[in-house]
């Protein structure tokens, strides 16, 4: 069912710093922020050769990620996200696996304007999943 690592998301307090730090300290290509207000983030991706970074800072009040910098003020892993040919079949055998998808359980269209789905962490050694159709 999965396929290749798609990113890695780090959550930070100030995106525009952090993506300074991976630009010119790192030497890293840095796509342009991004605000995707169904998610409450804004984004960058870090480019790499075999997958990407994804840097994400708060956007608006109710966004997901002011809740977890307030447990981490310093930034951290948020999530993963795995690719996956058909979101809506992968999405109906992990819950007929007793996988807990997030919000209402429909794909939603991600930073990559994609289809994505998050998975509980707690069904899955407490990392927060993320699957994107590809």
């Amino acid at each position: 069912m999965l396929g290749r690592l798609n990113h890695v998301a780090i959550a930070v307090p100030d995106l525009a710093a952090t993506a300074a730090i991976y630009r010119g300290t790192l030497g890293a290509t840095v796509t342009a922020p991004q605000a995707l207000p169904e998610h409450g983030v804004t984004v960058v991706f870090v480019e790499l050769p075999n997958t990407k970074v994804e840097l994400l800072e708060p956007l608006g009040e109710g966004s997901p990620i002011a809740a977890f910098l307030e447990k981490n003020p310093s930034g951290g892993m948020h999530h993963i996200c795995y690719e996956v040919d058909d979101i809506l079949a992968a999405r109906d055998r992990l819950k007929a696996g007793g996988a807990r998808v997030l919000g209402d359980g429909n794909p939603k269209i991600g930073a990559h304007g994609k289809p994505v789905l998050f998975l509980h962490p707690k069904d899955f050694a407490g990392t927060l999943v993320e699957l994107e159709q590809v």
